[in-house]
């Protein structure tokens, strides 16, 4: 049976697979988030598909919002487990807090928007009155002194 062997990339291609710079790459090593990095003889990281894959996952949760924290907390629980039985509970707990969170900032973006709706009005009705006090013919200053 022919062995299939796994493909590799350097730091640089799989930066610019899942574009991101190389020192993310390197920081998400460091803090345990990329664990199964291997090395060649000279010490260079060698990546895999497995990574691709799984910095595309990082890349969506940030989007999703998690913080690094939390992708650290979850990749824990999944280390220990070697499962995702524990973490789509705790994932859902988490998107859940997004989504609440996300649902009060649009609340507010709407109130501050209506806010700046009747401030423009009230500005609107002032040029429009200084426009009628003023008259044809007449500056500001005029009516002023």
């Amino acid at each position: 049976m022919a062995r299939v062997t796994e493909a590799t990339y350097a730091i640089g291609e799989i930066s610019r697979l899942v574009d991101l710079s190389q020192r993310t790459i390197r920081y998400y090593e460091e803090i345990g988030l990329l664990h199964s990095v291997r090395r060649i003889e000279n010490g260079k990281r060698v990546y895999t598909d497995h990574d691709v894959r799984r910095l595309k996952f990082i890349n969506r949760l940030k989007v999703l919002g998690l913080s690094l924290a939390e992708m650290v907390e979850l990749e824990k629980i999944y280390r220990k487990q070697r499962n995702n039985r524990e973490i789509l509970p705790k994932l859902l707990e988490i998107l859940d807090e997004r989504a609440a969170q996300i649902d009060e900032r649009v609340a507010q973006l709407a109130a501050l928007k209506k806010e700046i709706r009747e401030y423009q009005q009230r500005l609107r009705n002032k040029v429009l009155q200084d426009a009628i006090h003023e008259g044809p013919g007449t500056t500001g200053k005029e009516m002023r002194s």
